[in-house]
């Protein structure tokens, strides 16, 4: 009798263990956001492994068709892969831009360039004891230059995996023209880049004022948060889906007494000091690459061609979207660049046209410019902060509204008011529409710290926006700013890195191409200029970007 007692108390405790083991990946599942997900460095999770990225469960399940394009786009931007810079290795076999060296090809086997022909310049990297590097995965970027034309394009970078790169760039104008080439990371400094974004996506820390009456208690908030410390207040979107959370205070406040939204530092000490020699301003963050011999050439004039039937000239194909010459930007392709040199110019165009920006700082550059170079452009005082908005002004004469609102969470700025907490995809579905509305979107610098995934869904749902606006108003003008090079020092690289601005960059290009909507190559833009990178570009290309908005608002008559 025993041995049977012994035999069901065996199968009850066993029943027992299964069900709490059942019920733990249960709650692991659920509490997902909760985790902190550690995952092993030289491995990448699978694109669609919708249970280990950030939050993905969060908000909408995305259509079979919306998991086919986030899998496109994810693969579409994928980094060489590296093997980790392990602790044990030395700083010495990682890339050096000072040993390393670009040289320019011959064209055709001839030391002869003419406007409409590639120039190309082998890159050969090397690390600090001057050896070869054997695998791709540098950052780099490249410009082709002339300083007495103020001319410059931006260059395109090829990985051929072995250590070896070719920056080709387009010649578009006479004359002698310069090649520079720019370390921005290391192939090594990538993987450390790479673990932060997936392991410390809120390394940017938000918080909420709470207060009613005399009661008033600050909250951490972000797009994810541990579950297990306190109480959750959730702010999802009702309209997008987009999440985000704050933790309920302790007092006696509820959800509903949240005030603000703002910034409240950073994470700090999440990489080790070693791994801070990847990120040495001048040595091997942002630092030049020389040529092995020259780093010019002579660009003759195009070539004549030879008329006939049956030898035709080809086009110039090239991948750059614009470039500079005489300080002016130039469209390759499309609308032709006007040049609207005074406030006549830029008022004619812009009368009778309501002009509607949204997003960060980058849009509220063009909203800081135009009212401070239209005289007749007043603002009107919505007791709005400086930095935040939202703002407004009016040129009553000439009927023409411009308006600025930020994009909402995450945004990283000083303290916001929650009721002016607006998501773009909701701001769109407000607007009527037509012919005389401008739409300028601009939204990037502040996904940088989150998974890729992240930035999609939120485009995805802009995108769903702007699609519906043009549905019902096709003759709207939609413009869209790209991310822009910023200045990089070590704390700039880990939260705001130009390797995860470039990413984003390439989404936004893909997700909305094809749609009936413009785009201000700002990346280009930003590279092809001689003035240093910042996140908020200098005035001679604002002002070359605002010529840029303006000839798709008012563009030239054929």
């Amino acid at each position: 009798m025993w041995m049977s007692l012994s035999k069901y108390i065996s199968i009850f405790l066993l029943l027992t263990l299964s069900g709490l083991f059942i019920i733990n990946i249960l709650v692991w599942k659920l509490d997902l956001c909760s985790l902190d997900l550690r995952r092993i460095h030289s491995e990448d999770p699978p694109p669609l492994d919708r249970e280990r990225s950030f939050c993905s469960h969060l908000g909408k399940e995305p259509s079979p068709e919306e998991a086919l394009e986030e899998r496109y786009l994810l693969e579409s931007i994928a980094w060489p892969e590296t093997q980790p810079w392990l602790t044990s290795s030395p700083l010495t076999q990682t890339s050096d831009p000072a040993h390393s060296l670009f040289a320019i090809l011959p064209a055709g086997g001839r030391r002869e360039w003419h406007v409409g022909d590639q120039l190309e310049a082998l890159v050969l990297m090397k690390d600090f004891q001057g050896r070869p590097k054997s695998h791709g995965g540098d950052f780099l970027l490249a410009r082709l230059h002339s300083p007495e034309l103020e001319a410059g394009v931006a260059g395109h970078v090829l990985d051929h995996r072995n250590g070896t790169y070719s920056a080709i760039f387009p010649l578009l104008w006479e004359g002698s023209v310069w090649v520079d080439v720019t370390l921005v990371h290391p192939s090594e400094a990538v993987p450390v880049l790479r673990r932060l974004r997936e392991e410390h996506p809120d390394r940017v820390l938000y918080k909420s004022l709470f207060r009613s009456g005399i009661l008033s208690e600050t909250t951490m908030c972000n797009l994810r948060l541990p579950t297990n410390q306190q109480p959750l207040c959730n702010y999802t979107d009702p309209n997008t889906g987009e999440p985000w959370y704050c933790y309920k205070p302790k007092q006696l406040l509820s959800c509903d007494t949240r005030i603000n939204h703002f910034r409240a530092g950073y994470q700090k000490d999440l990489i080790t000091d070693k791994e801070a020699l990847l990120f040495q301003s001048g040595v091997n963050l942002k630092a030049r690459i020389h040529a092995m011999a020259n780093d010019s050439v002579t660009v003759l004039p195009k070539k004549k061609e030879v008329e006939s039937s049956s030898a035709k000239a080809a086009p110039i194909r090239t991948t750059a979207s614009g470039y500079y010459f005489q300080g002016s930007w130039r469209g390759l392709g499309g609308v032709v660049i006007r040049q609207f040199k005074d406030t006549t110019a830029i008022t004619q165009c812009l009368k009778d046209k309501m002009v509607y920006m949204y997003g960060d700082s980058t849009v509220r550059q063009y909203y800081e410019f135009l009212t401070s170079f239209l005289p007749e452009l007043r603002e009107f005082n919505l007791q709005s902060p400086v930095s935040t908005g939202p703002f407004m002004a009016v040129d009553i004469p000439h009927n023409i509204l411009l308006k600025y609102r930020s994009h909402g969470p995450p945004i990283s700025w000083t303290p916001i008011s929650i009721s002016q907490l607006r998501y773009v995809a909701n701001e769109l579905d407000g607007l009527a529409g037509g012919s005389k509305t401008v739409v300028v979107i601009s939204i990037w610098a502040h996904f940088s710290t989150f998974p890729v995934q992240v930035y999609i869904r939120r485009l995805r749902h802009i995108r769903r926006a702007v699609v519906r606006l043009l549905d019902r108003a096709p003759e709207t003008v939609v413009l869209v700013r790209s991310a822009n090079l910023r200045a990089q020092s070590l704390q700039e690289s880990l939260n705001f890195s130009d390797w995860f601005s470039v990413q984003l960059d390439e989404v936004l290009k893909a997700m909305f191409r094809g749609l009936n909507i413009f785009f201000v190559d700002a990346w280009e833009m930003t590279l092809a200029h001689h003035l240093p990178h910042d996140i908020h570009p200098h005035p001679p290309i604002i002002k070359n970007m605002i010529n840029t908005i303006l000839s798709h608002i008012c563009p030239v008559k054929n």
